[in-house]
């Protein structure tokens, strides 16, 4: 999952940001509003953690702005603020789920789950093609009942492909969403043509279909009309 942060606290930014990336997580963080915007508007995330006070802005205007350019991030809103109509506005102006600081960061993590799951997974943990099934709990990857053995990052590719099946993604995106903005500054994307030939050889090896299409000039796509 990638992440956005969106919080002025540098401390309490800091502490969520190293949090989520020993559990896994790509995350960047934005520490106001223009920041915030600025990054919604070039890359794309699975979900956005959102402050509701900002030095430069209100975060229910960035939901707001995320709403008019039909951003489709979940959102968990983060708040010292405890007023129920607070909480009211952020939900019904978009926030998918609503956390109050102080909180505990497993708890920030379950929920921050649960939308990535209802959101993307139509709220399964378990993501399903023909053959292939993924454990989103687990990380573990399946072709006809066999484990395969991949790294967490051809995990994640696989997770990526099947989540956006039938669609071209282009190599700069995929190494945005798996790496991180960063790789705006890389020269090239090889790697992450060595990481899709790596995840073809190894569902092959288990007998998989190759559903993973070269659009050559463009990207890859996984293509559900292969059997």
């Amino acid at each position: 999952m990638k992440v956005l942060v969106v919080e002025d606290n540098k401390e309490i930014a800091s502490s969520i940001h190293d949090f989520l990336v020993r559990e896994g997580y790509i995350c960047e963080l934005a520490y106001c509003f223009d920041e915030a915007q600025e990054k919604l508007l070039l890359y794309s995330y699975d979900c956005v953690l959102l402050d509701i006070m900002l030095p430069d802005g209100n975060g229910l205007e960035l939901l707001k702005f995320m709403k008019e350019k039909g951003i489709q991030s979940g959102v968990l809103i983060i708040s010292a603020k405890d007023a129920m109509d607070d909480k009211i506005r952020g939900l019904e102006g978009g926030g998918d789920d609503y956390i109050t600081k102080p909180f505990h960061l497993p708890e920030l993590h379950a929920r921050l789950r649960a939308i990535y799951r209802r959101k993307q997974l139509s709220g399964s943990n378990i993501v399903t093609f023909n053959e292939i099934t993924l454990n989103t709990d687990t990380l573990e990857a399946t072709v006809h009942g066999s484990l395969l053995d991949i790294t967490r990052k051809e995990f994640d590719l696989l997770l990526y492909l099947v989540v956006n099946k039938n669609r071209v993604l282009s190599r700069q995106s995929i190494a945005t969403h798996l790496w991180g903005d960063y790789t705006d500054n890389l020269a090239n994307f090889d790697f992450v043509y060595q990481h899709i030939k790596n995840l073809r050889k190894k569902i092959s090896a288990a007998n998989g279909a190759d559903y993973i299409d070269t659009v050559y000039g463009l990207g890859y796509k996984f293509n559900s009309s292969k059997t």
